[in-house]
């Protein structure tokens, strides 16, 4: 299953991937907090994400924007177990990232966390 995804920070060096899903095909796409983490609002984007259940679905662009509006919240452990959560989902596909190359939504999450991981590390230096 392929989805059309959008990833709004670059890949290397950054520690939060923001998605936008929009499904082909379907007639309304999860919300999955995408304006709000676009537009730096991470707060919004977790009272959106948690009142969806985000943390309780499979859906891995859902969980992976629970991860980055947890990281920009600075809420490390839990932006950790938001993108280890869709790295382990059931649920996978492509996601397209904003430079129009495509990624599997595990590798996006695995790209996230290893990015999170060395910011936190380097931060505790």
């Amino acid at each position: 299953m392929s989805l059309t995804v959008l990833i709004t920070a670059a890949l290397l060096g950054q520690s939060a991937f923001s998605l936008a899903a929009e499904p082909p095909g379907t007639a309304k796409a999860p919300d999955v907090a995408y304006e709000e983490l676009a537009a730096g609002r991470s707060d919004a984007a977790l009272r959106k994400l948690e009142a969806s259940g985000a943390a309780q679905s499979n859906d891995p662009a859902a969980l992976i924007n629970l991860g980055a509006a947890y990281a920009a919240a600075g809420k490390t452990d839990k932006a950790i177990a938001a993108y280890r959560a869709a790295i382990s989902s059931r649920d996978r596909y492509d996601l397209q990232l904003a430079n129009g190359t495509w990624m599997d939504s595990r590798l996006a999450a695995r790209t996230a966390l290893k990015s999170l991981l060395a910011a936190n590390a380097q931060a505790s230096r």
